[in-house]
């Protein structure tokens, strides 16, 4: 019996060009396996549409094409159902497909769903947003508007903007509260992180593990400027949990307050937030099919 698959595709996407995508799809996909529909989404927002179409006709897999941005509407809307997130990675970033190992390459991703390797995910409760890999209200937020903003797509967009905010960022201060203990710090990043990296290999939180059933928070306190290239040498080789301004927190339910912030980013989508948050992971919650 044919399996059904969703190609949703984000024609504004990332860096890569998506003319050739369908034609890759109909050569590398496994007919004999799958039966699949491609659609492209018109508007931000319409692949979510698409996405809740395909849970009400029991879709079994729905792929996103694109990025994390991309992603992130697909999977957040499976969260709870029994279609799988499938992905083909053509965005700038592509933090989950790079944590699932994922191949960036498109015949190869295209292999993966005739695997078909799958597991089921935890996520991430956002007081009542939903999350897939990461969640940030530090530097990262301003990076990710800043990005976002740009014309440009990239690696060496996301660098130019890491460097640029990091020298002139003010630190916000923070306090979290789990189980009961208490802290409070100032922090340049301060990051929930589900999965391992920002994407383009910035890992912030290498050691993270998205089937554990925790979540870690990442903290970089206030660091001397002549340090952020050393700093990131240890983001992008893994390393970061070793700088003497991070501090890692493993948890399973938080309280976060801020004092001076209002802008956050959700999988690198910067986002409006509020002075306090509740975040809690949401235990094997999204069934996404992963490499090798």
């Amino acid at each position: 019996m044919f399996k059904r698959i969703w190609f949703i595709i984000n024609p504004i996407s990332g860096v890569r060009r998506k003319d050739d995508i369908p034609a890759l799809i109909q050569k590398h996909l496994d007919k004999e396996k799958f039966e699949y529909t491609i659609l492209f989404t018109k508007h931000k927002g319409h692949a979510i549409e698409l996405t809740k179409q395909a849970i009400d006709e029991k879709i079994d897999i729905v792929c996103a094409v694109g990025g994390d941005g991309s992603v992130h509407e697909v999977g957040t809307t499976l969260i709870g159902s029994s279609t799988k997130l499938a992905i083909l990675p053509i965005g700038s970033g592509n933090g989950l497909a790079r944590h699932m190992r994922i191949p960036l390459n498109i015949q190869k991703a295209i292999q993966c769903i005739n695997e078909s390797h799958s597991i089921a995910m935890d996520t991430v409760l956002v007081n009542d947003k939903p999350v897939l890999g990461f969640t940030g209200f530090g530097v990262d937020a301003v990076i990710a508007k800043k990005f976002d903003e740009d014309k440009k797509r990239g690696f060496w967009t996301y660098v130019k903007h890491v460097f640029r905010e990091f020298f002139k960022y003010n630190p916000i201060n923070i306090s979290i509260d789990t189980n009961g203990q208490i802290k409070k710090t100032p922090a340049v990043l301060c990051t929930v992180a589900n999965t391992s990296e920002f994407g383009n290999g910035f890992k912030v939180s290498p050691k993270s593990d998205a089937t554990d059933g925790k979540l870690e928070l990442f903290i970089l306190k206030p660091f001397s400027w002549w340090r952020l290239p050393e700093l990131a040498v240890q983001f992008f080789t893994g390393n970061s949990y070793r700088s003497p301004y991070a501090e890692v927190i493993s948890f399973e339910k938080a309280r976060i307050n801020f004092s001076n912030n209002k802008m956050g980013q959700y999988d690198g989508e910067p986002v409006k937030v509020g002075n306090e948050l509740n975040v809690q992971v949401v235990p094997r919650s999204l069934n996404i099919v992963i490499g090798k």
